[in-house]
């Protein structure tokens, strides 16, 4: 069926271009932060709470497995019932979560806030379909690249951000400045956001978000635990087992039902499969950084390579790569524009296993480090920026939030298996040093390679993403007409 809307032809623009592609980067640089916020917390937490390490642990998988489930349920909800209210709403989540750490010492209620916190990842994909729907289609690519790269903006700020605050205050302050964050956020997208009269047609496919959300607890909770518990123990392979099993299932009942969670029809097409094996290579590729580029600088002296430095040195290794991030977006969005994000993400592909190759062989330099990681977060940056678009070229408009959200899903998977692998090598590649076990620099070199790797596959994956479709039209390399095929009809809630 042919998406059809009644009224005019096209959604009202936003009012004010820059301040609401501004607003809605904020909210997304916001939500972003809360996927670190707590990781230099981690070694604390058992002294300020009385947790055990394992549970402690569970402040970032419990963010993580929310965020997987609820991005791309939200995007669509968002499509069929109005993109601004869920974006809202999901706001409004991450203000709760964040008062309940900030008035608790107790891990359990710690787990729980969190757990509301990574819910609001929804934010981004929202956002990035709230641009489609309302910006010209001249202002489109670049402000889709900025809210992109909000993710990794955010994740890149929070590290330091979060170290300066555990050091010099109570570390409970950092979750009331998040609840604060969040509070102005919602104030300012209900002053400047218009909501999309566009809505899909159909009912709600509530068995298909609850399979899919079975099938990726399943696969993530195997993943993020499986050195904790054992890779080989009964409780891992029946995880995995029970993922593929729902997985299945799901496939199979989507597949069948007449207005699906996930169109895997369209999801299988060349452009969206592609696009989305990509994303899960580049996220994992760019966690790694993330992950050893903190940890490595804080290593004792006496390991030989380790700088000794602080918390808060450890976080501001990062700050320059999300300062490059915040400048490569506009960049990105250009050479998008002129030689396809096809290009740009294969370029971005290459510059981050360049960044790696840089992080091999200048491991004893503090300077030298923060440029490896920075070329890192530059490849990361062009990648996140290009992603969307080529999303966006392959889908009906009708199905905007989904299939975005499904996208930011799958670099949220990449990074969880990045964070396995990465926890398995650091954890097994060590030796007895000042007595004490530490990794290895051979342990970091083999994570950076491994990265390299990542990266590098994601750009042979990228060079199959077909050319521009035919159906792509407007300066922006973006299809998304009204008259684009799909499975749900598109109509103006104030037809």
């Amino acid at each position: 069926m042919s998406p059809a809307i009644s009224g005019p032809d096209a959604p009202e623009k936003a009012p004010h271009p820059r301040m609401f592609v501004g607003v809605l980067a904020f909210c997304g640089v916001v939500v972003a932060v809360m996927q670190t916020l707590v990781v230099p917390l981690l070694p604390h937490i058992p002294a300020l709470t009385g947790a055990t390490p394992a549970a402690a642990s569970w402040l970032v998988t419990v963010t993580l497995l929310t965020g997987a489930v609820c991005t791309p349920v939200l995007g669509r909800v968002g499509d069929m019932y109005g993109k601004r209210r869920v974006l809202v709403a999901a706001l409004g989540v991450l203000v709760v979560g964040s008062v309940l750490c900030a008035v608790s010492s107790q891990i359990g209620v710690l787990i729980a806030g969190r757990a509301l916190q990574g819910a609001a990842l929804a934010v981004v994909p929202l956002g990035i379909s709230i641009m489609r729907d309302e910006l010209a289609p001249a202002r489109v690519l670049s402000s889709v690249a900025l809210m992109s790269s909000t993710l990794g903006i955010g994740a890149a700020v929070g590290l330091p951000v979060a170290a300066m605050v555990i050091e010099h205050s109570d570390w409970h302050t950092m979750f009331w400045a998040s609840a604060g964050l969040g509070v102005l956020d919602i104030v300012l997208v209900l002053a400047v956001v218009p909501e999309s009269p566009l809505r899909a047609r159909g009912r709600f496919d509530a068995l298909g978000a609850l399979g899919l959300s079975g099938a990726l607890v399943c696969l993530l909770l195997a993943t993020t635990q499986g050195g904790e518990w054992g890779w080989g123990s009964g409780r891992i392979v029946g995880l995995f087992a029970a993922a593929v099993v729902i997985g299945l299932v799901w496939g199979r009942y989507e597949l069948r039902v007449a207005s699906p969670m996930v169109d895997l029809r369209v999801s299988a097409r060349p452009a969206v499969l592609f696009a989305n094996l990509a994303a899960l290579l580049i996220g994992f590729a760019f966690y790694a950084n993330s992950l050893s580029t903190a940890q490595m600088v804080q290593e004792p002296k006496s390991t030989g390579y380790g700088l000794g430095a602080s918390i808060v040195v450890g976080g501001l290794c990062l700050l320059p790569g999300g300062l490059s991030m915040v400048a490569l977006s506009p960049v990105s969005a250009r050479i998008s524009a002129r030689y396809g994000p096809k290009v740009t993400l294969a370029l971005a592909s290459g510059v981050l296993a360049v960044g790696y190759l840089v992080r091999f062989f200048t491991s004893h330099s503090l300077w030298l480090i923060i440029v490896g990681a920075t070329v890192v977060a530059s490849g990361t940056a062009l990648a996140y920026s290009a992603l969307p678009s080529l999303v966006m070229r392959a889908v009906p408009v009708s199905e905007t939030g989904a299939a975005n959200g499904l996208n930011t899903l799958m670099r949220s998977v990449g990074q969880a298996f990045c964070s396995a692998v990465v926890a398995a090598v650091l954890a097994n590649v060590t030796f007895r040093v000042g007595g004490h076990t530490a990794p290895t620099l051979h342990a970091y070199l083999l994570v950076f390679l491994i990265a390299a790797g990542a990266a590098l596959a994601a750009l042979a994956v990228t060079l199959c993403i077909p050319g521009r479709p035919a159906g792509a039209t407007g300066t922006t390399g973006v299809a998304g007409t009204v008259g684009e095929r799909g499975p749900h009809t598109l109509v103006r809630e104030d037809a």
